[in-house]
Protein backbone atom coordinates (compact mmCIF):
# COMPACT_ATOMS: atom_id res chain seq x y z
CA UNK A 1 0.00 0.00 0.00
CA UNK A 2 2.65 2.32 1.00
CA UNK A 3 4.68 1.54 -2.50
CA UNK A 4 1.40 1.85 -4.32
CA UNK A 5 0.87 5.31 -2.78
CA UNK A 6 4.69 6.66 -3.59
CA UNK A 7 3.67 5.41 -7.71
CA UNK A 8 0.54 6.94 -8.13
CA UNK A 9 1.62 10.41 -6.17
CA UNK A 10 -0.51 11.77 -3.28
CA UNK A 11 -3.84 10.30 -4.16
CA UNK A 12 -4.71 6.55 -4.95
CA UNK A 13 -5.36 5.67 -8.58
CA UNK A 14 -8.68 3.73 -8.87
CA UNK A 15 -7.26 0.77 -9.52
CA UNK A 16 -4.48 0.72 -6.73
CA UNK A 17 -7.78 1.25 -4.69
CA UNK A 18 -9.49 -1.74 -6.25
CA UNK A 19 -6.56 -3.77 -5.38
CA UNK A 20 -5.95 -2.66 -2.08
CA UNK A 21 -9.60 -3.88 -1.52
CA UNK A 22 -9.01 -7.48 -3.04
CA UNK A 23 -6.72 -7.70 -0.97
CA UNK A 24 -8.22 -6.66 2.20
CA UNK A 25 -10.71 -9.09 1.22
CA UNK A 26 -8.72 -11.93 0.78
CA UNK A 27 -7.06 -11.49 4.20
CA UNK A 28 -10.90 -11.28 5.97
CA UNK A 29 -11.14 -14.99 4.31
CA UNK A 30 -8.47 -16.13 5.62
CA UNK A 31 -9.01 -14.70 8.70
CA UNK A 32 -12.49 -16.21 9.22
CA UNK A 33 -11.08 -20.24 8.71
CA UNK A 34 -13.04 -22.07 10.72
CA UNK A 35 -11.16 -22.61 13.56
CA UNK A 36 -12.27 -26.23 14.20
CA UNK A 37 -10.92 -26.58 10.45
CA UNK A 38 -8.00 -25.46 11.52
CA UNK A 39 -7.53 -27.32 14.63
CA UNK A 40 -8.34 -30.68 12.61
CA UNK A 41 -5.75 -29.70 10.17
CA UNK A 42 -3.14 -29.27 12.98
CA UNK A 43 -3.98 -32.90 15.09
CA UNK A 44 -3.97 -34.38 11.08
CA UNK A 45 -0.16 -32.91 11.45
CA UNK A 46 0.72 -34.06 14.73
CA UNK A 47 -0.90 -37.61 14.30
CA UNK A 48 1.22 -37.75 11.11
CA UNK A 49 4.20 -37.08 12.78
CA UNK A 50 3.19 -39.29 15.64
CA UNK A 51 2.43 -42.23 13.41
CA UNK A 52 5.57 -41.70 12.11
CA UNK A 53 7.21 -43.69 15.46
CA UNK A 54 8.08 -46.89 15.36
CA UNK A 55 5.55 -49.32 17.47
CA UNK A 56 7.63 -50.11 20.05
CA UNK A 57 7.98 -46.89 20.97
CA UNK A 58 4.13 -45.87 20.61
CA UNK A 59 3.85 -49.00 22.87
CA UNK A 60 5.71 -47.08 25.76
CA UNK A 61 4.05 -43.45 25.16
CA UNK A 62 0.34 -45.32 25.04
CA UNK A 63 1.57 -47.48 28.22
CA UNK A 64 1.73 -44.04 30.21
CA UNK A 65 -2.00 -42.70 29.44
CA UNK A 66 -4.65 -43.69 31.80
CA UNK A 67 -6.93 -46.01 30.78
CA UNK A 68 -9.60 -44.42 29.98
CA UNK A 69 -7.98 -42.27 27.72
CA UNK A 70 -6.65 -45.09 25.17
CA UNK A 71 -10.34 -45.78 23.83
CA UNK A 72 -10.40 -42.15 22.51
CA UNK A 73 -6.17 -42.91 20.65
CA UNK A 74 -7.69 -45.65 19.19
CA UNK A 75 -10.36 -43.53 16.94
CA UNK A 76 -7.12 -41.62 15.24
CA UNK A 77 -6.25 -43.91 13.30
CA UNK A 78 -5.85 -47.53 12.28
CA UNK A 79 -2.26 -47.99 13.27
CA UNK A 80 -2.91 -46.76 16.21
CA UNK A 81 -6.13 -48.92 17.23
CA UNK A 82 -3.52 -51.98 16.35
CA UNK A 83 -1.32 -51.00 18.60
CA UNK A 84 -3.84 -50.53 21.58
CA UNK A 85 -4.63 -54.14 21.31
CA UNK A 86 -1.21 -55.24 22.89
CA UNK A 87 -1.74 -56.70 26.07
CA UNK A 88 1.67 -54.91 27.34
CA UNK A 89 -0.38 -51.44 27.47
CA UNK A 90 -3.33 -53.01 29.18
CA UNK A 91 -1.28 -55.48 31.67
CA UNK A 92 0.25 -52.03 32.60
CA UNK A 93 -2.48 -49.88 33.27
CA UNK A 94 -3.61 -53.07 35.44
CA UNK A 95 -0.92 -52.94 37.42
CA UNK A 96 -0.68 -49.28 38.11
CA UNK A 97 -3.89 -47.75 38.61
CA UNK A 98 -5.37 -50.66 40.71
CA UNK A 99 -2.12 -52.56 42.02
CA UNK A 100 -2.66 -55.82 39.97
CA UNK A 101 0.05 -58.22 40.74
CA UNK A 102 2.52 -58.95 37.85
CA UNK A 103 3.26 -62.34 38.31
CA UNK A 104 -0.42 -63.98 39.18
CA UNK A 105 0.25 -67.70 39.94
CA UNK A 106 2.86 -66.57 42.68
CA UNK A 107 0.55 -64.77 44.73
CA UNK A 108 -0.38 -65.09 48.17
CA UNK A 109 -3.06 -64.18 50.31
CA UNK A 110 -3.34 -63.95 53.94
CA UNK A 111 -1.67 -66.93 54.28
CA UNK A 112 -3.57 -69.03 51.58
CA UNK A 113 -2.43 -69.73 48.25
CA UNK A 114 -4.17 -68.91 45.47
CA UNK A 115 -4.11 -72.01 44.12
CA UNK A 116 -6.13 -73.26 47.13
CA UNK A 117 -8.61 -70.30 47.34
CA UNK A 118 -9.16 -69.98 43.93
CA UNK A 119 -7.96 -72.90 41.59
CA UNK A 120 -9.96 -75.34 43.48
CA UNK A 121 -13.59 -73.21 43.63
CA UNK A 122 -13.47 -71.49 39.40
CA UNK A 123 -15.33 -74.25 38.64
CA UNK A 124 -16.27 -76.76 41.99
CA UNK A 125 -17.43 -79.41 39.78
CA UNK A 126 -14.01 -80.10 38.56
CA UNK A 127 -12.16 -82.67 41.11
CA UNK A 128 -8.92 -83.02 39.56
CA UNK A 129 -6.27 -81.78 36.93
CA UNK A 130 -3.80 -79.97 36.90
CA UNK A 131 -2.97 -76.22 38.01
CA UNK A 132 -3.49 -74.88 34.75
CA UNK A 133 -6.07 -76.86 33.67
CA UNK A 134 -8.00 -75.63 36.08
CA UNK A 135 -7.41 -72.27 35.70
CA UNK A 136 -7.73 -71.70 31.60
CA UNK A 137 -8.28 -67.69 32.39
CA UNK A 138 -5.23 -67.28 33.30
CA UNK A 139 -3.65 -68.55 30.59
CA UNK A 140 -5.72 -66.72 27.73
CA UNK A 141 -7.37 -63.74 29.82
CA UNK A 142 -7.32 -60.55 27.42
CA UNK A 143 -5.79 -57.63 30.06
CA UNK A 144 -7.78 -55.06 27.79
CA UNK A 145 -11.26 -57.04 28.66
CA UNK A 146 -9.93 -57.15 32.52
CA UNK A 147 -9.79 -53.27 32.70
CA UNK A 148 -12.67 -52.33 30.33
CA UNK A 149 -15.20 -55.05 31.81
CA UNK A 150 -13.60 -56.00 35.50
CA UNK A 151 -11.42 -53.10 37.01
CA UNK A 152 -12.98 -49.73 35.51
CA UNK A 153 -16.22 -50.41 36.10
CA UNK A 154 -16.18 -52.04 40.16
CA UNK A 155 -13.30 -49.41 40.80
CA UNK A 156 -15.33 -47.34 43.04
CA UNK A 157 -16.17 -50.15 45.93
CA UNK A 158 -12.01 -50.73 46.25
CA UNK A 159 -11.13 -49.50 49.72
CA UNK A 160 -12.26 -50.47 53.20
CA UNK A 161 -15.85 -49.81 54.54
CA UNK A 162 -18.17 -50.48 57.24
CA UNK A 163 -21.12 -52.91 56.87
CA UNK A 164 -24.18 -52.04 58.55
CA UNK A 165 -24.64 -55.21 60.52
CA UNK A 166 -26.60 -53.27 63.91
CA UNK A 167 -24.24 -52.78 66.64
CA UNK A 168 -21.67 -54.89 65.84
CA UNK A 169 -20.03 -53.38 62.73
CA UNK A 170 -17.06 -54.41 61.27
CA UNK A 171 -14.58 -54.20 58.35
CA UNK A 172 -14.36 -55.22 54.71
CA UNK A 173 -11.37 -54.28 52.28
CA UNK A 174 -12.14 -54.87 48.75
CA UNK A 175 -8.90 -55.58 47.02
CA UNK A 176 -7.59 -56.17 43.53
CA UNK A 177 -5.92 -59.83 44.30
CA UNK A 178 -4.75 -61.31 40.84
CA UNK A 179 -7.58 -61.64 37.74
CA UNK A 180 -9.90 -60.84 40.83
CA UNK A 181 -11.60 -58.16 43.15
CA UNK A 182 -12.43 -59.42 46.59
CA UNK A 183 -14.48 -58.61 49.72
CA UNK A 184 -12.05 -59.75 52.42
CA UNK A 185 -14.12 -59.49 56.06
CA UNK A 186 -11.58 -58.63 58.79
CA UNK A 187 -11.70 -60.41 61.43
CA UNK A 188 -9.86 -59.74 65.21
CA UNK A 189 -7.89 -62.78 67.16
CA UNK A 190 -9.05 -64.86 69.07
CA UNK A 191 -9.82 -63.24 72.41
CA UNK A 192 -7.30 -62.68 74.27
CA UNK A 193 -4.57 -62.68 72.03
CA UNK A 194 -4.62 -58.87 70.83
CA UNK A 195 -1.46 -59.03 69.06
CA UNK A 196 -1.87 -61.57 66.91
CA UNK A 197 -2.12 -61.07 63.37
CA UNK A 198 -6.07 -60.32 61.79
CA UNK A 199 -8.10 -62.99 60.68
CA UNK A 200 -9.60 -62.54 57.13
CA UNK A 201 -12.88 -63.99 55.55
CA UNK A 202 -14.33 -63.61 51.76
CA UNK A 203 -17.72 -62.91 51.66
CA UNK A 204 -17.36 -61.89 47.76
CA UNK A 205 -15.85 -62.25 44.72
CA UNK A 206 -15.73 -60.61 41.13
CA UNK A 207 -13.77 -61.97 38.59
CA UNK A 208 -14.14 -62.78 34.47
CA UNK A 209 -16.05 -66.10 33.69
CA UNK A 210 -16.02 -65.49 30.09
CA UNK A 211 -14.67 -63.04 27.75
CA UNK A 212 -16.15 -59.32 28.33
CA UNK A 213 -18.11 -60.82 31.03
CA UNK A 214 -17.73 -59.97 34.87
CA UNK A 215 -19.56 -62.78 37.20
CA UNK A 216 -20.17 -61.71 41.24
CA UNK A 217 -20.08 -64.40 43.47
CA UNK A 218 -21.00 -64.79 47.06
CA UNK A 219 -18.29 -66.64 49.06
CA UNK A 220 -20.12 -66.93 52.43
CA UNK A 221 -21.19 -70.15 53.84
CA UNK A 222 -19.18 -73.53 53.43
CA UNK A 223 -20.37 -75.00 49.70
CA UNK A 224 -17.86 -73.03 48.20
CA UNK A 225 -19.10 -69.67 45.60
CA UNK A 226 -22.45 -69.31 44.37
CA UNK A 227 -24.04 -66.84 42.29
CA UNK A 228 -24.81 -63.64 44.31
CA UNK A 229 -25.20 -59.47 43.13
CA UNK A 230 -23.57 -56.05 43.65
CA UNK A 231 -25.47 -52.90 43.41
CA UNK A 232 -24.42 -48.96 43.99
CA UNK A 233 -26.85 -47.67 46.17
CA UNK A 234 -25.23 -44.10 46.22
CA UNK A 235 -21.73 -42.46 46.46
CA UNK A 236 -19.76 -44.06 48.89
CA UNK A 237 -22.53 -46.78 49.48
CA UNK A 238 -22.87 -50.65 47.86
CA UNK A 239 -24.66 -53.27 48.68
CA UNK A 240 -24.05 -57.64 48.12
CA UNK A 241 -27.30 -59.75 47.80
CA UNK A 242 -26.80 -63.37 47.45
CA UNK A 243 -29.18 -65.23 45.25
CA UNK A 244 -28.59 -68.77 46.55
CA UNK A 245 -29.07 -68.53 50.64
CA UNK A 246 -29.19 -72.23 50.74
CA UNK A 247 -25.44 -72.75 50.00
CA UNK A 248 -24.90 -70.96 53.32
CA UNK A 249 -27.25 -73.71 55.64
CA UNK A 250 -25.75 -76.78 56.97
CA UNK A 251 -27.02 -80.45 56.99
CA UNK A 252 -26.96 -80.44 60.58
CA UNK A 253 -29.82 -76.96 61.08
CA UNK A 254 -28.60 -73.96 62.72
CA UNK A 255 -26.83 -76.33 66.09
CA UNK A 256 -24.24 -76.87 63.81
CA UNK A 257 -24.10 -73.74 62.01
CA UNK A 258 -23.56 -72.45 65.79
CA UNK A 259 -20.77 -74.77 66.52
CA UNK A 260 -19.16 -73.83 63.56
CA UNK A 261 -19.54 -69.93 63.61
CA UNK A 262 -18.33 -70.16 67.50
CA UNK A 263 -15.46 -71.82 66.74
CA UNK A 264 -14.54 -69.99 63.62
CA UNK A 265 -15.10 -66.54 65.61
CA UNK A 266 -13.66 -67.48 69.22
CA UNK A 267 -11.62 -70.30 68.92
CA UNK A 268 -13.73 -72.54 71.18
CA UNK A 269 -16.54 -74.33 71.95
CA UNK A 270 -19.15 -73.24 73.80
CA UNK A 271 -18.52 -75.58 76.67
CA UNK A 272 -15.59 -73.86 77.51
CA UNK A 273 -16.96 -70.58 77.91
CA UNK A 274 -17.88 -70.61 81.83
CA UNK A 275 -19.02 -67.10 82.02
CA UNK A 276 -22.62 -67.25 81.62
CA UNK A 277 -23.30 -63.41 80.72
CA UNK A 278 -20.65 -64.09 77.96
CA UNK A 279 -22.29 -66.99 76.75
CA UNK A 280 -25.75 -65.17 76.27
CA UNK A 281 -23.34 -62.58 74.34
CA UNK A 282 -22.33 -64.89 72.05
CA UNK A 283 -25.58 -66.02 71.19
CA UNK A 284 -27.33 -63.10 70.54
CA UNK A 285 -24.47 -61.84 67.93
CA UNK A 286 -25.07 -65.20 65.95
CA UNK A 287 -28.49 -64.73 66.14
CA UNK A 288 -28.47 -61.43 65.08
CA UNK A 289 -25.79 -61.37 62.08
CA UNK A 290 -26.71 -64.86 60.87
CA UNK A 291 -29.93 -63.59 59.77
CA UNK A 292 -28.71 -60.80 57.16
CA UNK A 293 -27.20 -64.12 54.76
CA UNK A 294 -24.44 -61.76 53.39
CA UNK A 295 -27.30 -59.30 52.18
CA UNK A 296 -25.69 -55.99 53.71
CA UNK A 297 -25.37 -52.31 52.72
CA UNK A 298 -21.59 -50.98 53.45
CA UNK A 299 -20.79 -47.09 53.71
CA UNK A 300 -16.95 -46.27 52.44
CA UNK A 301 -14.46 -45.35 55.37
CA UNK A 302 -10.81 -43.73 55.58
CA UNK A 303 -8.04 -44.17 57.56
CA UNK A 304 -7.39 -41.56 59.74
CA UNK A 305 -5.03 -38.97 57.85
CA UNK A 306 -1.27 -38.18 59.39
CA UNK A 307 -0.85 -35.35 61.59
CA UNK A 308 2.60 -33.55 62.16
CA UNK A 309 1.99 -33.51 66.38
CA UNK A 310 0.23 -36.91 66.33
CA UNK A 311 2.00 -39.05 69.08
CA UNK A 312 1.83 -41.85 66.84
CA UNK A 313 0.86 -42.79 64.05
CA UNK A 314 -3.05 -42.76 63.52
CA UNK A 315 -4.30 -46.07 61.84
CA UNK A 316 -6.39 -49.16 62.67
CA UNK A 317 -6.14 -51.13 66.37
CA UNK A 318 -7.45 -54.28 67.68
CA UNK A 319 -8.51 -53.28 71.47
CA UNK A 320 -9.85 -56.06 74.36
CA UNK A 321 -13.24 -55.24 75.77
CA UNK A 322 -14.10 -57.28 78.48
CA UNK A 323 -16.50 -60.08 77.71
CA UNK A 324 -17.28 -58.78 74.46
CA UNK A 325 -14.29 -59.89 73.52
CA UNK A 326 -11.43 -58.01 71.00
CA UNK A 327 -13.26 -55.22 68.66
CA UNK A 328 -11.28 -52.87 66.36
CA UNK A 329 -11.01 -49.21 67.10
CA UNK A 330 -9.78 -46.24 64.33
CA UNK A 331 -7.23 -44.01 66.42
CA UNK A 332 -6.73 -40.47 64.84
CA UNK A 333 -5.78 -37.22 66.06
CA UNK A 334 -7.34 -33.67 66.37
CA UNK A 335 -5.98 -31.00 67.31
CA UNK A 336 -4.91 -31.49 71.19
CA UNK A 337 -6.88 -34.49 71.35
CA UNK A 338 -6.99 -38.45 70.36
CA UNK A 339 -9.85 -39.98 69.51
CA UNK A 340 -11.07 -43.69 69.09
CA UNK A 341 -13.63 -44.59 66.88
CA UNK A 342 -15.31 -48.55 67.00
CA UNK A 343 -15.41 -49.98 63.38
CA UNK A 344 -16.45 -53.03 65.52
CA UNK A 345 -19.20 -52.77 68.61
CA UNK A 346 -21.54 -54.34 70.75
CA UNK A 347 -24.92 -54.22 72.38
CA UNK A 348 -23.81 -52.05 75.09
CA UNK A 349 -21.66 -49.63 72.87
CA UNK A 350 -22.16 -50.48 69.05
CA UNK A 351 -19.89 -49.59 66.17
CA UNK A 352 -19.56 -45.68 64.90
CA UNK A 353 -19.38 -44.64 68.56
CA UNK A 354 -16.42 -42.86 70.36
CA UNK A 355 -14.57 -45.05 72.85
CA UNK A 356 -12.04 -43.32 74.05
CA UNK A 357 -11.33 -39.39 74.12
CA UNK A 358 -7.94 -38.09 75.39
CA UNK A 359 -7.20 -34.79 76.11
CA UNK A 360 -3.16 -34.23 75.04
CA UNK A 361 -2.71 -31.24 76.98
CA UNK A 362 -3.50 -33.05 80.13
CA UNK A 363 0.07 -35.55 80.85
CA UNK A 364 -0.32 -37.42 83.77
CA UNK A 365 3.18 -38.22 85.63
CA UNK A 366 2.74 -41.85 87.13
CA UNK A 367 3.92 -42.07 90.41
CA UNK A 368 6.60 -44.99 91.69
CA UNK A 369 5.52 -48.41 91.18
CA UNK A 370 4.21 -49.62 94.34
CA UNK A 371 1.74 -46.33 94.34
CA UNK A 372 0.94 -47.24 91.20
CA UNK A 373 -0.42 -50.72 92.55
CA UNK A 374 -2.48 -48.63 94.45
CA UNK A 375 -5.99 -48.36 92.73
CA UNK A 376 -6.98 -45.24 95.17
CA UNK A 377 -3.48 -43.61 94.02
CA UNK A 378 -4.14 -43.80 90.82
CA UNK A 379 -7.58 -43.02 90.65
CA UNK A 380 -6.87 -39.38 92.95
CA UNK A 381 -4.15 -38.31 90.42
CA UNK A 382 -6.84 -38.97 87.54
CA UNK A 383 -9.66 -37.84 89.48
CA UNK A 384 -7.91 -34.42 90.09
CA UNK A 385 -7.34 -33.88 86.42
CA UNK A 386 -11.36 -34.79 85.74
CA UNK A 387 -12.45 -32.20 88.48
CA UNK A 388 -10.78 -29.40 87.34
CA UNK A 389 -11.91 -30.16 83.67
CA UNK A 390 -14.96 -30.38 85.03
CA UNK A 391 -14.77 -26.72 86.51
CA UNK A 392 -13.37 -25.26 82.81
CA UNK A 393 -16.15 -26.36 81.07
CA UNK A 394 -18.91 -25.06 84.01
CA UNK A 395 -16.86 -21.94 83.45
CA UNK A 396 -16.63 -21.70 79.90
CA UNK A 397 -20.69 -22.67 79.91
CA UNK A 398 -21.44 -19.44 82.45
CA UNK A 399 -18.87 -17.49 80.25
CA UNK A 400 -21.14 -18.51 77.10
CA UNK A 401 -24.42 -17.81 78.74
CA UNK A 402 -23.17 -14.26 80.16
CA UNK A 403 -21.97 -13.48 76.40
CA UNK A 404 -25.20 -14.63 74.74
CA UNK A 405 -26.94 -12.79 77.55
CA UNK A 406 -24.98 -9.27 76.74
CA UNK A 407 -25.52 -9.97 73.05
CA UNK A 408 -29.54 -10.30 73.59
CA UNK A 409 -29.48 -7.00 75.73
CA UNK A 410 -27.43 -4.97 73.42
CA UNK A 411 -24.44 -4.72 75.75
CA UNK A 412 -20.72 -4.47 74.73
CA UNK A 413 -20.87 -6.74 71.94
CA UNK A 414 -20.85 -10.08 71.37
CA UNK A 415 -17.11 -10.31 69.79
CA UNK A 416 -15.73 -9.16 72.55
CA UNK A 417 -17.68 -11.40 75.52
CA UNK A 418 -16.64 -14.53 73.65
CA UNK A 419 -12.91 -13.40 73.52
CA UNK A 420 -13.20 -12.56 77.41
CA UNK A 421 -14.23 -16.11 77.86
CA UNK A 422 -11.78 -17.73 75.73
CA UNK A 423 -8.82 -15.62 77.37
CA UNK A 424 -10.53 -17.01 80.86
CA UNK A 425 -10.62 -20.42 79.78
CA UNK A 426 -7.06 -20.51 78.48
CA UNK A 427 -5.92 -18.63 81.30
CA UNK A 428 -7.12 -21.32 83.60
CA UNK A 429 -5.66 -24.21 81.15
CA UNK A 430 -2.57 -22.75 82.39
CA UNK A 431 -2.66 -21.83 86.14
CA UNK A 432 -5.14 -25.30 87.11
CA UNK A 433 -2.90 -28.08 86.29
CA UNK A 434 -2.03 -30.64 88.40
CA UNK A 435 0.89 -30.83 90.43
CA UNK A 436 2.26 -33.89 89.00
CA UNK A 437 1.78 -33.23 85.42
CA UNK A 438 2.95 -29.34 85.16
CA UNK A 439 6.20 -29.67 87.16
CA UNK A 440 8.45 -31.48 84.74
CA UNK A 441 7.71 -33.65 81.04
CA UNK A 442 7.22 -37.67 81.88
CA UNK A 443 10.23 -39.41 81.00
CA UNK A 444 10.78 -41.02 77.41
CA UNK A 445 10.51 -44.68 79.34
CA UNK A 446 8.49 -44.81 82.94
CA UNK A 447 8.47 -48.62 84.57
CA UNK A 448 4.65 -49.08 84.21
CA UNK A 449 2.20 -51.03 86.23
CA UNK A 450 -1.51 -52.69 86.42
CA UNK A 451 -3.04 -51.52 89.72
CA UNK A 452 -4.56 -54.19 92.29
CA UNK A 453 -7.92 -55.24 91.28
CA UNK A 454 -7.99 -54.21 87.66
CA UNK A 455 -9.12 -56.66 85.72
CA UNK A 456 -6.79 -57.78 82.22
CA UNK A 457 -8.17 -59.88 79.83
CA UNK A 458 -4.40 -59.66 78.56
CA UNK A 459 -1.86 -60.43 81.04
CA UNK A 460 1.26 -60.31 78.84
CA UNK A 461 1.09 -55.91 78.64
CA UNK A 462 4.28 -54.13 78.51
CA UNK A 463 6.40 -53.16 81.52
CA UNK A 464 7.50 -49.60 80.49
CA UNK A 465 5.39 -46.91 78.54
CA UNK A 466 6.35 -43.53 77.23
CA UNK A 467 3.44 -41.37 78.39
CA UNK A 468 -0.02 -41.04 79.86
CA UNK A 469 -2.92 -38.91 79.59
CA UNK A 470 -5.96 -37.97 80.81
CA UNK A 471 -8.97 -39.10 78.80
CA UNK A 472 -12.37 -40.30 78.96
CA UNK A 473 -14.06 -43.69 78.16
CA UNK A 474 -17.93 -44.17 76.88
CA UNK A 475 -19.55 -46.86 79.12
CA UNK A 476 -23.94 -47.79 78.44
CA UNK A 477 -26.33 -50.39 79.42
CA UNK A 478 -27.29 -52.60 77.03
CA UNK A 479 -29.04 -51.53 74.53
CA UNK A 480 -26.72 -48.51 74.33
CA UNK A 481 -28.51 -47.15 77.11
CA UNK A 482 -27.42 -44.07 80.01
CA UNK A 483 -24.77 -43.31 77.91
CA UNK A 484 -21.67 -41.77 80.45
CA UNK A 485 -18.15 -40.75 79.79
CA UNK A 486 -16.00 -42.27 82.75
CA UNK A 487 -12.37 -40.77 83.25
CA UNK A 488 -9.80 -42.82 82.57
CA UNK A 489 -5.73 -43.25 81.89
CA UNK A 490 -4.44 -43.34 78.52
CA UNK A 491 -0.54 -44.99 77.76
CA UNK A 492 1.00 -45.10 75.25
CA UNK A 493 3.49 -48.03 75.36
CA UNK A 494 4.99 -47.93 71.76
CA UNK A 495 4.55 -47.08 68.20
CA UNK A 496 2.23 -49.83 67.80
CA UNK A 497 0.73 -50.37 71.30
CA UNK A 498 -1.11 -48.48 73.55
CA UNK A 499 -3.87 -49.23 76.64
CA UNK A 500 -6.77 -47.43 78.80
CA UNK A 501 -7.32 -47.83 82.44
CA UNK A 502 -11.41 -47.86 82.87
CA UNK A 503 -11.28 -46.37 86.38
CA UNK A 504 -14.90 -46.67 87.08
CA UNK A 505 -15.04 -50.76 85.57
CA UNK A 506 -11.49 -51.55 87.34
CA UNK A 507 -10.68 -52.59 83.88
CA UNK A 508 -7.72 -52.68 81.62
CA UNK A 509 -8.05 -52.47 77.57
CA UNK A 510 -4.78 -53.56 75.69
CA UNK A 511 -4.46 -51.83 72.08
CA UNK A 512 -2.13 -53.41 68.77
CA UNK A 513 -1.87 -52.02 65.25
CA UNK A 514 -3.54 -53.44 62.88
CA UNK A 515 -0.67 -53.38 59.95
CA UNK A 516 -2.19 -55.21 57.17
CA UNK A 517 -1.70 -52.92 53.90
CA UNK A 518 -5.25 -51.35 53.32
CA UNK A 519 -4.93 -50.11 49.54
CA UNK A 520 -7.72 -47.35 48.45
CA UNK A 521 -8.83 -46.26 52.21
CA UNK A 522 -6.84 -42.94 52.49
CA UNK A 523 -9.02 -40.05 52.88
CA UNK A 524 -8.90 -37.00 50.39
CA UNK A 525 -8.28 -34.52 53.22
CA UNK A 526 -8.69 -34.06 57.01
CA UNK A 527 -12.63 -32.87 56.46
CA UNK A 528 -13.69 -35.10 54.48
CA UNK A 529 -12.08 -37.77 57.41
CA UNK A 530 -14.48 -35.74 59.91
CA UNK A 531 -17.52 -35.62 57.87
CA UNK A 532 -17.10 -39.41 57.94
CA UNK A 533 -16.82 -39.74 61.41
CA UNK A 534 -19.72 -37.96 62.13
CA UNK A 535 -21.68 -40.04 59.43
CA UNK A 536 -20.00 -43.00 61.17
CA UNK A 537 -22.03 -41.75 65.04
CA UNK A 538 -25.13 -41.22 62.86
CA UNK A 539 -25.39 -44.94 61.09
CA UNK A 540 -25.83 -46.73 64.93
CA UNK A 541 -27.04 -44.24 67.22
Amino acid sequence: MAVCARLCGVGQSRRCRRRQRQNQQDQASDSDMDEEEEERIVGQRQSDSLSDLPPELLVEIFSLLPGTALPNAALVCKKFRQILNTETIWKRRCMEEFGMKEDLRKMEVGGVSSRDLYVKRVNPRVKSGRFMKLLPDYEHMDYKDVYTHLLHPYRHILGIWQPDIGPYGGLLNVVVDGLFIIGWMYLPPHDPRVEDPMRRRPLFRIHMWESQKATVECMYGHKGPHKGDIQTVKKDEFSTKCNQTDHHRMPGGRQEEFRTWLEEEWGRTLEEIFHEHMQELILMKFIYTSQYDNCLTYRRIYLPPAMPSALLQPGLFKGTYGSHGLEIVMLSFHEASARATKLTGDPNVPAGQLTLDVDLSRPVVLPDLEQQRNIEELSRLVLGVHEEVQRELEQQAKGTSAAVRDTTEGACGGASGADGVKADHGACSESCQPGPSSSSNPPEAQPFVLPLGVMARNEVYPRTCRKCFYGTGLIAGHGFTSPERTPGLFVLFDEDRFGFIWLELKSFSLYSRLTDHLAHAHAPNMERFEAMLRNMQSWTS
